[in-house]
């Protein structure tokens, strides 16, 4: 069944592959409706600021991303406590778009999905309740880009990241968990 679906997957990509391009997107976002199991997170609810990049290939309806983000001060802004903190992402994922003939000149609407890593950081004053930990995550969202040009565009999108498993260890109240929504948009460029 597995290689059934690799299979078609890739005669689909190939069939299309003469109208494929590149794209990359700098992008800024905000996260919200975030929530960790780590102990100093007190203001993990306030939207925090999400820049990254992301790099897709693009055939006339399926694709292949990769992306990456840093969110820093995600669990929390410094304080007496929290030195600092950050949030990374790195996922790869597969894009099903609207085909590339139907939306020439309009907004192209895409569905993506994949997973990945999330990695938390957080540095205490003391050095007591240090957090340093890489969990496997999951993202699933939707978004549209708009040429205005032959090269250049901009993208609008939405996603949610969370983390699967984890172990409960280190300042962690059960096992280790991350989740969140972020909003973006970015710069498209295309190859």
């Amino acid at each position: 069944m597995r290689s059934g679906l690799l299979a078609f997957l890739f005669v689909l990509v190939a069939a299309r592959s003469s109208s494929a391009e590149w794209q990359v997107k700098p992008f800024f976002g905000l996260s919200f409706g975030s929530s960790a199991t780590f102990a100093l997170n007190e203001e993990i609810d306030d939207p925090k600021v999400i820049l990254g990049v992301s790099t897709m290939w693009l055939g006339e309806i399926v694709g292949l991303e990769a992306d990456f983000s840093l969110a820093p001060g995600f669990l929390g802004d410094p304080s007496p406590l929290v030195l600092s903190s950050r949030l990374t992402t790195l996922t790869g994922n597969v894009v099903i778009a609207l085909p590339k003939r139907l939306a020439q000149y309009s907004l192209r609407p895409y569905f993506v999905g994949g997973g990945g890593l999330v990695r938390v950081r957080q540095e205490d004053t003391v050095d007591a309740l240090p957090v340093a930990s890489t969990l496997a995550a999951l993202d699933i969202g939707g978004g549209v880009t708009g040429f205005l040009s032959d090269r250049v565009g901009l993208n609008w999108e939405i996603r949610r990241f969370r983390s699967l498993g984890g172990s409960a260890r280190g300042i962690s109240i059960g096992p280790e968990r991350v989740s969140f929504w972020r909003a973006s948009m970015a710069l498209a460029l295309r190859y």
